[in-house]
């Protein structure tokens, strides 16, 4: 198991600190490889919203293996993935979703929730590069 209690510890932590550093409160969430909820946490005064929408980021970010923002490029109408959301309605298409990958293999997934979607990336990425530190 690559999602340890003590690893999921350590990514919360990274996004409480870089949020900290943006003046923000947030939402963090960790999902496994096939997205099933690790870790919630809402941090402060974090947006209402974020509790729902958070979990589904880190969810959809595991199960199709990609950023949120991209999934919901592709779910325009007439693109690839048109609807998806329709099929699974856990599936969110919110920015702030990444997923997790250790040796070219998916991990997991993550979701940042509560600043601007630039501010849930810069956190969502500064927890990737945590991650990346921390799995080698």
């Amino acid at each position: 198991m690559i999602l340890t209690n003590e690893l999921c510890a350590n990514l919360s932590d990274a996004a409480l600190k870089k949020s900290k550093e943006l003046g923000i409160d947030i939402s963090f969430a960790i999902c496994d490889e096939n997205g099933l909820l690790k870790v919630f946490h809402r941090f402060g005064e974090a947006l209402v919203l974020s509790i729902t929408l958070v979990p589904g980021k880190a969810y959809t970010s595991a199960i199709t293996q990609s950023k949120t923002k991209d999934i919901a490029l592709l779910a325009k109408e007439g693109n690839s993935l048109m609807a998806i959301q329709s099929n699974d309605p856990k599936i969110t298409l919110v920015a702030g979703g990444y997923p997790l990958f250790v040796n070219n293999k998916i991990a997991g997934g993550i979701g940042v929730g509560g600043g601007t979607e630039e501010q849930d990336c810069i956190i969502a990425e500064y927890v990737l590069s945590v991650f990346a530190d921390l799995v080698e």
